[in-house]
């Protein structure tokens, strides 16, 4: 738990009064990198205007000309207009990189490197 809370306490660094489901949408799309808008809703069950609320607000500028957080970058699709692709950005991936290091230790990108194990229902073993 003393790991869940100090992730927490790295989104308060960017807004003390961040909301949760602010929170939930930047994970979302830190770990679907380059997914779609549209996914984002439906995964997370949120209306179209809650997910250009929360995009625009973590993208560089916010409602009403606002300055946003700029963790994401939010394009539109050049395949179809109508939707909009969300990337994380340089502000972005040094907040999941510190995220996995509160998570994981210094050493997380270890994590990513190693090949994932594949069990054999059958045979009960590892490849």
């Amino acid at each position: 738990m003393l790991k869940l809370f100090q992730c927490m306490e790295e989104f308060v660094k960017f807004d003390p009064e961040m909301p949760l489901q602010l929170q939930l949408t930047f994970l979302y799309i830190a770990s679907h990198d380059g997914c779609h808008k549209q996914a984002l809703e439906e995964e997370l069950g949120y209306s179209n205007a809650a997910g250009s609320r929360n995009t625009d607000y973590l993208a560089e500028q916010h409602r009403y000309g606002k300055k946003g957080m700029n963790l994401i970058s939010k394009d539109r699709d050049p395949s179809n207009r109508r939707r909009y692709s969300l990337t994380l950005t340089k502000q972005g991936n040094a907040l999941v990189k510190s995220l996995k290091q509160k998570l994981y230790g210094k050493n997380h990108n270890v994590l990513e490197t190693m090949p994932r194990l594949h069990t054999h229902q059958s045979q009960g073993v590892a490849e």
